[in-house]
């Protein structure tokens, strides 16, 4: 059984001001044509459908598209809402949808629904586990503690114990949105904590033969059967090594996996400048990253004259402009979006507590405290969510 792997649209997202609708919307064409040249069975995507809760009409409206394609294809779909999407409002009309072959798993009490699909070989049972925030989830799982690695343990025995009760020789694949350990994040995603504390490890989904994940924007491979297909376009310039794309997955007799790489389309490459304003001017290297998208660092020890206007008389595409100046070492140099790049809300309070102690961080009582603080801002994030 063939499937098509793919995650995290942000459908509504711009990139540094660049409506990105027309980019997803080309995304959305490859994706049909992939399903029909491939002969797919059926399309998983693993959350953060939209970029934010309430997402702008155009998105909604994209969306719609995309479904009734690929419904008109007759191929399954099974999707999960992510920590960007609004789990009630992408779930509206699910039971209904559903009977069109497009099956939206966002409710967590749902978890071990499976959609079951069969062919030659036998039933494959797919498990859609929508993002479960941990403060929101843990009573309806009954987890010892409020951390991502419990509630998502918890859903998977869950998803475990159904399988166990099905025919023998089922085979089984499992959507999720989180941070798995040993993933390599990227500037573009947001929440759900990068730092450590929030990271599932991969053993969690131990018993299934595919996890399906969505939540960091690069392609990647946990293990054979854990993997990342990343956002099909980029939202950050540290996603400028990125080769986008989605996976092509087939599941053999026994539970094999083969997964090839499809890319998807690049609206425009990525190029991250560094240097001083005259040489990048000058540079003949740089030729070929005329037509980019164009981050640049300018590294002149004085800050030079119309900058910007200069830069974007040879790179029209210019998006992104910052002063490094050669030579300054003190910490003042780094923007504040810099300093805090990469770190979780809780690194970020416990650096606070560590600069106002003048270097005395905190301990692991205060630690413990701070995580409960955050964790009660998101639950009450998400109750407001779920009366609105």
């Amino acid at each position: 059984m063939k499937f098509l792997h793919t995650s995290d649209w942000h459908l509504g997202r711009s990139f540094h001001r660049v409506n990105m609708l027309g980019a997803q919307a080309a995304f959305v064409d490859h994706l049909v044509e992939a399903v029909r040249e491939h002969a797919v069975d059926a399309v998983l995507v693993a959350g953060d459908v939209y970029d934010r809760a309430v997402p702008p009409l155009p998105a909604v409206e994209l969306y719609d598209r995309a479904l009734h394609r690929l419904a008109d294809l007759g191929v399954p779909t099974v999707m999960i809402s992510g920590n960007h999407d609004s789990a009630r409002r992408l779930g509206v009309g699910a039971g209904l949808i559903g009977r069109a072959g497009i099956h939206l798993r966002t409710d967590p009490a749902g978890c071990a629904e499976p959609v079951v699909l069969a062919d030659a070989h036998g039933d494959v049972a797919l498990y859609g586990l929508p993002y479960l925030e941990p403060a929101l989830v843990k009573e309806e799982f009954g987890a010892e503690k409020v951390s991502h690695e419990a509630v998502l343990g918890a859903a998977m025995d869950r998803v475990r114990a159904d399988l166990a009760g099905r025919p023998e020789g089922t085979r089984s694949v499992v959507l999720a949105h989180a941070f798995v350990t040993g993933g390599q994040a990227s500037d573009s995603e947001r929440d759900i904590a990068v730092g450590g504390v929030e990271a599932v490890p991969a053993s969690v989904f131990d018993g299934v033969d595919y996890a399906a994940l969505g939540h960091l924007h690069g392609c990647q491979t946990i293990n054979e059967r854990v993997r990342y297909s990343g956002s099909p376009l980029a939202y950050s310039f540290s996603e400028a090594g990125h080769r986008k794309s989605m996976w092509l997955v087939e599941l053999g007799p026994a539970g094999e996996i083969t997964a090839e790489r499809l890319d998807t389309p690049v609206p425009r490459p990525l190029a991250r400048l560094r240097g001083r304003l005259e040489d990048l001017l000058e540079d003949p290297a740089l030729t070929g990253r005329e037509d980019s998208w164009v981050e640049a660092v300018l590294t002149d020890p004085v800050r030079p004259q119309d900058p910007m206007a200069r830069l974007t008389a040879r790179f029209p595409h210019t998006l992104s402009l910052a002063f490094e100046p050669e030579g300054r070492r003190d910490e003042g140099a780094a923007s504040y979006a810099q300093r805090l790049r990469g770190r979780s809300d809780q690194e970020i309070a416990e650096d606070f507590v560590a600069h106002v102690r003048g270097g005395g961080t905190a301990d692991e009582a205060e630690r413990a405290v701070l995580r409960a603080a955050f964790e009660d801002v998101r639950a009450e994030d998400g109750r407001l969510e779920t009366a609105r």
